[in-house]
């Protein structure tokens, strides 16, 4: 049975946060509200969770895995950043962006894209998700909570709690989320003096980031 934090939108409570930490640390997998939708996350380097949240997601190992960072200063532990891909990505960051970069070799092969060797990286706009990355004091691995069947992403917490409680090990409500998605970018073209290419026209605006 999942654990259930409710927390204000604008003022988390710590106290729930750190309990919702705890979980992640012995290896849970939780549904968390984002700055576009829920989200299912876990610890990035604990393979059972990984497996899991695939499990739960029905998704495998072709589908890109997100990493939740509080900032841009860590993202050069788990990509390869260049200049100008910075300079853009600082542009869209905290907000409804998730950008496409070279995996480096700090990110394990299973959770990195299989034939690409990328990853996919976002910086949350939410108060109660960088507090909880804050308290985590890394990035954690996420997809877009899509039931199963369905094609559109999940907004009440309560449909969570109902839909999931025997899947996931808690979940994290802080009201409902926007249900428009990230936009995604591509950055990995830059690198060879190329252009960003545009996966998917989200909530993200094109024109804030110079495109």
């Amino acid at each position: 049975m999942a654990q259930y934090f409710e927390i204000y939108p604008d003022n988390p409570q710590p106290r729930l946060l750190k309990q919702a930490v705890a979980i992640l640390q012995k290896g849970g997998v939780l549904a968390l509200p984002t700055d576009s939708s829920y989200a299912l996350v876990c610890q990035l380097d604990d393979k059972n969770a990984v497996d899991r949240l695939r499990r739960i997601r029905q998704v495998n190992d072709k589908h890109h895995l997100t990493l939740l960072c509080r900032d841009l200063s860590e993202l050069a532990n788990y990509a390869v950043v260049d200049n100008r891909q910075y300079r853009l990505m600082k542009l869209g960051t905290p907000g409804p962006y998730t950008f496409i970069l070279d995996a480096t070799k700090e990110v394990p092969r299973r959770v990195s894209h299989p034939s690409r060797k990328t990853i996919g990286l976002r910086v949350p706009d939410r108060k109660g998700t960088q507090m909880l990355l804050e308290l985590m004091g890394a990035p954690l691995l996420a997809t877009t909570l899509i039931a199963p069947g369905e094609t559109e992403p999940m907004n009440d917490p309560q449909a969570i709690r109902e839909r999931f409680e025997h899947a996931v090990d808690a979940v994290v409500d802080a009201g409902a989320c926007p249900l428009e998605p990230t936009t995604v970018l591509d950055l990995t073209p830059m690198a060879g003096g190329g252009d960003p290419v545009v996966m998917r026209q989200g909530a993200g605006s094109l024109q804030a980031i110079g495109l």
